[in-house]
């Protein structure tokens, strides 16, 4: 029967439709509603609109039939190669993804709203990061304070009057959004210094056309495929007007760096080399290209790597991953890096809490996008608070992620809050606070029905001559129960995002 033929359930005893004498049967029958918001249910407890012919169709579905289709997108992926590294693990590093079955779907209303104020955000952002490695007006006025600026891990003060072309520091960011209960989307936190996570976005859409194809017949939904000709188009238009074709390399640590697949899926995709280090030369300000037939010029650099491990020139001595020499060359013009070096003040956590106010000062506009409320530890009044508060909050290192250097003060020990209080103290700086937020929930398949769990939202932004964002993102989800941390690193997975239109 297809989906599109059946009509709307009555409520169950839970206050979920469900199939009336068929109850028993449902794959919704355990599914507990908590405070957070439920994407795919609305307050009536029926499900929202665009969730109404995904939830028809799981209800047409048996345990079994959807267990076999979590398995052959298991298959998929495990055949596809697409992994991710967990450090520090003795039972090896390399993993598949865990994937969830079920779509996170999005109303194209909500989205579109979403893309405006994730344009609004970078533009600031890149106008600070001009600001502070120029004229530091924000600083001279009062507004960001000028010691956090320059005590940021990632403040590169060999930045300084350096020209970046067409101001645009960042080029490609991927900030991590979550719902609140109120329905309200709001901005956890920004990732511009080298995002990661768009391969899954774009391996988790492949992977879902084949696991529901009729569903793909009868929902609009927004194409996300178009990443990689995205992505090329804005590094090509860094370039420009100098060179109408760019030579563009990707640059990676190598195969044992955790995103290694995201780095060889996007360079076969743009059609672009995929180099090391080891690859490249600089000779007279300029960068090349090792090949068989000799040097080629390299003129744009969408590099994976961190600052500290670019160049050991200006930087670590002891890396072995970075070209010796490219900052003299970046510096000189010769090549454009994206997203620039130093971008990593926009990722500092303490720096976060003040970037409302940079949209205020440097576009004359309000917030579109809230920030989350932000607890600085260098403040006497606000530390004191969350020293007393330690079981009730969430405390992040400002330079770490991952979820690394994290305490989930309701879910953690006297003895780790002790370790915390401890950090805090000795290192005000390094830490911020929030409060423990209730992460909005998506319906996922596990073990046999369908739960709710907790999930964040990682739209991808790209910003060449304008700003651009494919219409879709990585959902990471908490896949335990209860678990507020969506990490895969920690135990999360991922789902395909929908955006459809209203």
């Amino acid at each position: 029967m297809h989906i599109d033929s059946l009509a709307p359930k009555a409520a169950g005893p839970r206050g979920y439709p469900d199939r009336g004498a068929e109850a028993s049967a449902s794959l919704f029958e355990d599914y507990a509603r908590s405070v957070a918001y439920d994407e795919m249910f609305g307050d009536d407890s029926r499900p929202r609109a665009a969730y109404e012919l995904l939830y028809r169709r799981l209800e047409e579905l048996t345990a079994e039939e959807l267990t076999h289709r979590q398995r052959a997108a298991d298959q998929a992926f495990l055949d596809r190669g697409i992994t991710f590294t967990v450090y520090g693990h003795g039972d090896g590093t390399e993993k598949i993804i865990p994937y969830d079955v079920l779509p996170r779907i999005i109303a194209g209303s909500e989205w579109d709203f979403l893309e405006r104020g994730l344009a609004q955000r970078m533009a600031a952002l890149n106008h600070f990061l001009k600001d502070v490695y120029g004229e530091g007006r924000i600083m001279t006025d009062g507004i960001v304070p000028r010691r956090l600026v320059f005590s940021c891990k990632h403040y590169r003060r060999e930045m300084r009057g350096v020209q970046v072309p067409h101001d645009i520091y960042i080029s490609i960011s991927g900030s991590d959004l979550i719902r609140l209960p109120s329905g309200e989307f709001v901005v956890l936190e920004d990732n511009v210094r080298v995002p990661s996570g768009v391969s899954y976005m774009l391996s988790n859409r492949h992977v879902m056309r084949n696991v529901f194809p009729k569903l793909f017949q009868h929902y609009r939904i927004r194409s996300v495929d178009h990443y990689p000709k995205l992505l090329l188009q804005t590094l090509q238009e860094l370039a420009a007007p100098r060179s109408t074709d760019p030579s563009i390399v990707l640059l990676t640590p190598g195969v044992y760096n955790s995103a290694y697949f995201e780095h060889a899926l996007l360079a076969r995709q743009m059609g672009i080399q995929l180099v090391e280090g080891r690859d490249l030369v600089v000779h007279n300000n300029t960068v090349y290209r090792r090949t068989t037939a000799g040097l080629r010029r390299v003129e744009v650099i969408y590099r994976r790597i961190d600052d500290d491990f670019l160049d050991p020139i200006p930087f670590r001595g002891d890396s072995v991953m970075g070209v010796p020499g490219l900052f003299n060359a970046y510096r000189s013009g010769n090549v454009i890096l994206a997203n620039a070096i130093g971008t990593g003040i926009a990722d500092d956590k303490a720096l976060y809490a003040y970037v409302p106010e940079m949209i205020r000062y440097y576009l004359s506009e309000e917030p579109l996008l809230n920030n989350v409320q932000t607890y600085l530890l260098e403040r006497d009044d606000e530390r004191k608070y969350v020293l007393e508060h330690l079981d009730e909050l969430v405390v992040k290192a400002v330079d770490e992620s991952g979820g690394y250097g994290m305490l989930v003060g309701p879910h953690s020990t006297k003895a780790e809050q002790e370790e915390f209080r401890n950090r805090i103290i000795e290192n005000p700086r390094g830490y911020i606070a929030q409060p423990t937020l209730s992460l909005s929930c998506s319906p996922c398949f596990l073990e046999g029905s369908i739960e709710p769990r907790h999930v964040d939202l990682r739209p991808f932004v790209l910003i060449g001559s304008e700003t651009r964002l494919v219409p879709g993102a990585l959902t990471r989800v908490a896949l335990k129960r209860g678990s507020l941390v969506v990490n895969s690193s920690q135990g999360g997975g991922s789902k395909d995002t929908w955006v459809v239109d209203d």
